[in-house]
């Protein structure tokens, strides 16, 4: 039987992406191979500092924007904020690390990176571990993921091979595959981040999602394929 193919569209400096990490990891866990997550991203927070002076602008900026994460993350439990995010050490572009993570995606693909540093980290896929590592230096810890030796030290706690990684972002094959990404969110029209696409399109669910509707998704899409191909409802 073939898997369930999801795209996953988000930004790591996104913290609706940051806070729903957690349904992410229990989708891995509960359909583990019926579905294949493909990790794409999206650059919200492409021209970080630029995007949150001007959204920002009326409501105390920065210090805002602060206080507005700090509001945000103590409704949940499961995630924690660093006291000082975006005040010091603020990322220029999340654009740094999602070339990062297609590069990784790419060493993966190729075949380049050891079994040993494959195996599992708490359930996830080492890409899946490496997105979580630099979302949480960020958001707990509240160090510049647009740096890349910041960026390096994750990968060099992964056992990624790093010089191999700067090769493919040198070359440009990393920017390739991130413009790929960018191609796709235009082609399905996604909003923001995150964003799961379903069916080639043709099912989107975006933003602050629960559980129990991304579940309700892939179930019918798993009971039948071609559920929404030609739906009378």
């Amino acid at each position: 039987m073939s898997k369930l193919k999801i795209d996953y569209f988000s930004d790591v400096l996104c913290i609706w992406a940051y806070s729903g990490h957690i349904r992410i990891d229990e989708l891995c866990k509960e359909f583990g191979d019926e579905i294949e997550l493909n990790y794409r991203f999206v650059p919200i927070f492409g021209a970080a500092k630029k995007r949150i002076a001007e959204g920002w602008k009326d409501k105390d900026g920065f210090k805002g924007f602060n206080r507005h994460l700090k509001e945000v993350a103590a409704k949940w439990e499961h995630i924690k904020i660093d006291e000082d995010i975006w005040l010091h050490q603020a990322p220029a572009s999340s654009n740094v690390p999602h070339l990062y993570i297609k590069a990784a995606q790419l060493l993966e693909s190729k075949k380049l990176i050891s079994a040993q540093a494959l195996e599992a980290f708490n359930g996830r896929t080492l890409i899946e571990e490496l997105v979580w590592r630099i979302r949480a230096v960020f958001f707990e810890q509240g160090r510049n993921i647009s740096d890349i030796t910041v960026l390096n030290s994750i990968g060099k706690e992964l056992q990624l091979p790093v010089s191999e990684l700067h090769s493919l972002l040198d070359s440009g094959d990393a920017h390739a595959e991130l413009h790929l990404d960018l191609e796709a969110k235009e082609k399905y029209y996604i909003p923001g981040s995150p964003a799961l696409v379903f069916n080639e399109g043709r099912q989107i669910l975006y933003g602050n999602v629960g559980y129990r509707i991304i579940q309700a998704n892939i179930k019918e899409l798993l009971a039948d394929p071609q559920f929404g191909d030609a739906s009378w409802c």
